[in-house]
C-alpha cells in the first residue's frame, strides 16, 4: 500500500483521543451529576496508567536514542512531543470542566461544597481542630531534606506536601521538608453542614492548615501539594529459576521506577518548585502544573457518598437468573440441554460463580481447570476452586502472574491455590495466557462429559457488574475434545493441536482472521454476499487493517465497534470508504469482543479474549470461539445490530481521526446498553408470566 503512514494513526494519540470521548462524558449535561465526577475520575485514572506504561516507554525510546519510527511515520522524540502537547491540554481540560461545568452545579442544585480553611464557619473549625489531632497527627510523619536527610523515596501516585521553611534560630536559612498525605485515610472528610449546604474538606487542606504544629522550630514559608507518577513497566526475567520470586522483585522495582510525571499545583513557590525539580531529576515537559486539587481519581469514591443516590444512574440490576438458566436448578442439566449464552451484566454473573461452586461440591465432577487473568479481590470462584481441591477433585489452574498491576494479588491467590492442593500453572515463557476459559469433567451415565464455559471478559464477579461481556457454556463435545487440548498445550509441552472449533493464539488467530478477511474480500470480488462486522477494545495491528482496507476497496463493508485505541482510518477516499468505525462510550465500560462475517451468504460469528492487537496475536495465548447454535447465533446478530442502532452513547471516528457524535435529527434516542437492561428484564418476566400460567399437572400414587 502507498505511502502507509497516512493511513495509520498512532496508537498513543488513539488512546489520548478515547480519554477524551471519556471526559466528554464528565461534561455531558445529561449525565447525572455524580456519574459526571465518576467520568472525570476515571479520566485521572486511566491517564496515570498511561504515564505509568505508554509514556515511560516512549521516553526510554528517545533516551536510549531509538530513532525508528512507528507505522504512523512518527519518531519516538516527535511521538513524545506530540504526546507532551496533548497531555498538557487534556489535564487543562479536566480541571476547566471540574470548575466550570462540575462544581457550580453542584454547589447550586445539589447544595454540595469543597471548603477550603479561611472558608469555614465555628464550627467546622472546631470539628477540623478535633480532627487533626485525634485522628491526623498520629499518623503524619515530616521528613527533613538536607545534607544528612536524603530526599526520601515516595511511592508511585502518593500524594505529598512540599515544604519550604526558614528556622526561627538561624534567620534566612533556608530548608524543605516532605510531609506525605496518608493514603490510609480518606481523601475527603463531611464537615457539619452550614445551613442546608453539605461542606466538605480535602484531607490536604487540613494538613496545611495545622503544620505549624510539625514544624514548631520553623517558619513556614512556603506549601506546595506535589504528586509523581512513576515508570511502572516491568522487565521480568522469564528464565529465572523462581518466576514467583522474580514477578516480586519486579513490583518492589516498580515502586522505585523513574519519575515520568510531577504534578504541582499552579503558581508553585519559586524555590519550591527547583527544589522538586533537581530532587525528582525532571524535566519541565514533565511538569503539569494544575487548578487542583491534585490527583482527581477521589472523586470516583467521592460520587458514592450517601444521600446523592438520585444524582447517579438508575443502577443497572442483572436478572437472575439469566434467561437461558430460568427454571433450572441443576445448571448441568441446563447445559445438556442445549449451549447457554449470558450476557452481562444485564444477566447475572452470578450463573458462572454456580457453574463452578456446584461443579466443587457435586460428587460425579472429577476434574476442574480454568484460566484466571484478573480476579476479585474476595473471589467465590477462587473459594469454589479450593473448596474442590479439598473435597478430593483435581484442580489445574493457570493464574496469569503477568497481569499488569495486578500482579499481586495473583501471586496471593496462587499461593492460596496452591497451599489448598490446586495443581497452579504461572503462565507461559514469553506469553500472557489471556483466554478465559473453564472445563468441566464429569462422570455421567453415558460417560464422561465435559462442561465448558468461554468468555469475553475476566472470572472476576466485581468487574462483572460493569463490564459489558459475554459468555457461552456447552457440552457440545468438540468443542471439549478443543478444550482438553488447550490445556495439555497451557500445562505441559503438548504441541499445538489442529482445533475443530477454537481458534487460539499465538499459533493460529493471526492465520485465521487474515484469512477470513481476504475471503470476504474475493466474496465481494465474485458479487457473493460479503460483510465484517467486528466489536473489539482495541484495533492496532498494522496487517489487520491493511487487510481491511483491501477489503473495503473491493466493496466489501466492514462495520467496527473500537471502544478505545483505533490505529485505521475509516473515510479516506479510495481505500477506507466503505468502512465505519464506532466507539461506545457509556455507564458501563464495553469489554466484549465479538466478530462477524456474511461468508458469502452463510454468515458465522464468533467471540473470545482477543483485540486485534499485535499482542493478542502474537504473544499472548488467546481464544476465540464460534457461536454455533441456531437460536445463541440469532441474538449474537442481534446484539451487534443493538450497538450498531446506538445514537445516544455512539461516536463515529472522521477521516480526519477526530470523533463526532451520531446526528439526532430524524433519529431516535436509543442507548444499547439500555436496550439490553430493558430486554434482559423483558424477557425475564416473560418467563416467569408463563411459568405462572402454565397448566398445574397433578402428581398421582405409583398405583393409579
Amino acid at each position: 500500500m502507498s505511502d502507509k503512514k497516512n493511513y495509520y494513526y498512532n496508537r498513543e494519540l488513539s488512546w489520548m483521543d478515547f480519554n477524551a470521548r471519556v471526559l466528554e462524558e464528565a461534561q455531558k449535561k445529561d449525565n447525572p451529576l455524580m456519574e459526571r465526577l465518576r467520568f472525570l475520575a476515571i479520566t485521572g485514572s486511566n491517564l496515570d496508567e498511561f504515564f505509568m506504561v505508554r509514556v515511560a516507554g516512549v521516553k526510554s525510546q528517545v533516551a536510549s536514542n531509538y530513532t525508528k519510527p512507528d507505522d504512523s511515520g512518527m519518531t519516538p522524540k516527535e511521538l513524545l512531543s506530540a504526546l507532551d502537547k496533548k497531555t498538557h491540554a487534556f489535564m487543562e481540560k479536566q480541571y476547566s470542566c471540574l470548575y466550570r461545568s462540575i462544581l457550580p452545579v453542584l454547589k447550586k442544585q445539589a447544595e454540595i461544597e469543597f471548603r477550603t480553611p479561611e472558608k469555614l464557619t465555628h464550627e467546622q473549625r472546631a470539628f477540623t481542630d478535633e480532627y487533626f489531632h485525634r485522628v491526623l497527627f498520629p499518623v503524619l510523619t515530616p521528613l527533613a531534606v538536607d545534607s544528612s536527610r536524603p530526599f526520601p523515596m515516595l511511592a508511585n501516585k502518593s500524594l505529598n506536601l512540599a515544604v519550604r521553611l526558614s528556622s526561627k534560630e538561624n534567620k534566612g536559612e533556608k530548608c524543605f521538608a516532605v510531609v506525605q498525605v496518608p493514603s490510609i485515610l480518606p481523601r475527603f472528610t463531611e464537615l457539619p453542614a452550614d445551613g442546608d449546604t453539605r461542606c466538605f474538606i480535602l484531607l490536604e487542606d487540613i494538613i496545611t492548615d495545622y503544620l505549624e504544629e510539625l514544624f514548631e522550630l520553623h517558619e513556614i514559608k512556603a506549601v506546595c501539594p506535589f504528586r509523581i507518577t512513576r515508570n511502572s513497566d516491568l522487565t521480568i526475567d522469564e528464565e529465572a529459576d523462581d518466576f514467583m520470586y522474580e514477578i516480586e522483585k519486579s513490583i518492589k522495582r516498580r515502586k522505585r521506577g523513574r519519575p515520568v510525571r510531577l504534578e504541582l499545583l499552579q503558581h508553585t513557590d519559586e524555590d519550591t518548585r527547583k527544589f522538586l525539580i533537581k530532587a525528582l531529576n525532571i524535566n519541565e515537559s514533565g511538569i503539569y502544573e494544575v487548578q487542583g486539587p491534585i490527583d482527581l481519581t477521589f472523586f470516583s469514591k467521592f460520587a458514592n457518598i450517601p444521600g446523592c443516590e438520585k444524582l447517579c444512574f438508575a443502577p443497572i440490576r442483572p436478572t437472575t437468573p439469566p434467561g437461558d438458566f430460568f427454571g433450572y436448578t441443576d445448571i448441568f442439566k441446563a447445559i445438556r440441554e442445549g449451549d447457554r449464552l449470558v450476557h452481562h451484566p444485564y444477566e447475572t454473573f452470578d450463573c458462572v460463580v454456580q457453574f463452578i461452586a456446584q461443579a466443587a461440591e457435586d460428587e460425579n465432577v472429577l476434574a476442574i481447570k480454568q484460566t484466571l487473568y484478573r480476579v476479585s479481590g474476595n473471589s467465590p470462584i477462587i473459594a469454589s476452586l479450593i473448596k474442590a481441591a479439598e473435597n478430593g477433585k483435581q484442580v489445574t489452574v493457570l493464574v496469569e502472574l503477568k497481569a499488569r498491576f495486578d500482579e499481586e494479588n495473583n501471586i496471593n491467590w496462587a499461593k492460596k491455590l496452591e497451599k489448598a492442593g490446586c495443581h497452579v500453572i504461572y503462565g507461559l515463557t514469553g506469553l500472557k495466557t489471556h483466554c478465559k476459559i473453564a472445563l468441566i469433567v464429569r462422570r455421567e451415565e453415558d460417560g464422561i462429559r465435559r462442561y465448558l464455559h468461554l468468555g469475553t471478559g475476566n472470572y472476576n464477579d466485581s468487574t462483572a457488574k460493569i463490564y459489558t461481556d459475554l459468555g457461552l457454556f456447552t457440552c457440545n463435545e468438540q468443542f471439549g475434545a478443543d478444550a482438553s487440548s488447550l490445556f495439555n498445550v497451557i500445562t505441559g509441552y503438548s504441541r499445538p493441536p489442529e482445533y475443530k472449533h477454537f481458534i487460539v493464539a499465538p499459533h493460529g488467530m493471526r492465520s485465521f482472521f487474515e484469512y477470513m478477511i481476504r475471503q470476504e474480500t474475493e466474496n465481494a470480488k465474485k458479487g457473493l454476499p460479503s460483510g465484517i462486522t467486528v466489536k473489539v477494545n482495541s484495533l492496532v495491528d498494522p496487517k489487520i487493517i491493511e487487510l481491511l482496507y483491501e477489503a473495503s476497496k473491493a466493496g466489501v463493508r466492514v462495520q467496527l465497534i473500537v471502544r478505545g485505541i483505533c490505529c485505521l482510518i475509516p473515510g479516506i477516499e479510495g481505500v477506507s470508504e466503505n468502512i465505519t468505525v464506532m466507539s461506545i462510550v457509556g455507564q458501563l465500560l464495553e469489554h466484549s469482543r465479538i466478530f462477524r462475517f456474511e461468508n458469502a451468504g452463510n454468515p458465522r460469528i464468533y467471540m473470545g479474549s482477543a483485540d486485534w492487537m499485535p499482542r493478542n496475536l502474537d504473544r499472548r495465548v488467546e481464544l476465540v470461539f464460534p457461536i454455533e447454535d441456531e437460536t445463541q447465533k440469532a441474538r449474537a446478530f442481534g446484539i451487534l445490530d443493538t450497538m450498531l442502532s446506538d445514537t445516544t452513547n455512539a461516536r463515529f471516528m472522521q477521516s480526519d481521526t477526530s470523533y463526532e457524535h451520531v446526528d439526532l435529527r430524524g433519529k431516535k434516542k436509543i442507548s444499547s446498553q439500555l436496550t439490553f437492561y430493558h430486554e434482559a428484564q423483558a424477557r425475564l418476566k416473560e418467563l416467569q408470566s408463563i411459568e405462572k400460567d402454565s397448566v398445574l399437572i397433578p402428581i398421582h400414587s405409583a398405583e393409579e
